[in-house]
């Protein structure tokens, strides 16, 4: 169990209480650590997904439709972080020049 207390900057204290399972020890900072690395991958993850590709503005709803374009937007976006010719760039630059330069994109598909 963690109990964590978030202050954002002129708004109250918010307290959650946030329960998990894992192998773990009793050892508070090896415990605490799994935690923030698990939370750091994640919001990383949702962050990129959201702002780069839009993905809470989608409006696909039926069938497959969600899980399959989720799939796309997670294996695009690999692709793109392994590209090593423009390592500098971010993210939405990359999807960018994939789209207008047939040569970059032939390297984010070849992964090189």
């Amino acid at each position: 169990m963690i109990e964590a207390v978030r202050q954002p900057p002129g708004k109250p204290a918010s307290c959650q209480t946030r329960y998990y399972i894992a192998s773990i020890g009793p050892d508070a900072i090896e415990f605490a650590g799994a935690a923030r690395q698990h939370w750091g991958i994640e919001n990383g993850l949702h962050w990129v997904l959201d702002v780069v590709y839009r993905e809470d503005e989608c409006r696909i709803r039926k069938r497959n439709g969600p899980a399959n374009f989720a799939t796309i937007r997670h294996m695009t976006l690999n692709l793109l972080q392994r590209t090593k010719t423009a390592k500098k760039k971010s993210t939405r630059v990359k999807r960018g020049l994939a789209a207008i330069d047939e040569t970059f994109l032939q390297t984010v598909l070849t992964a090189a």
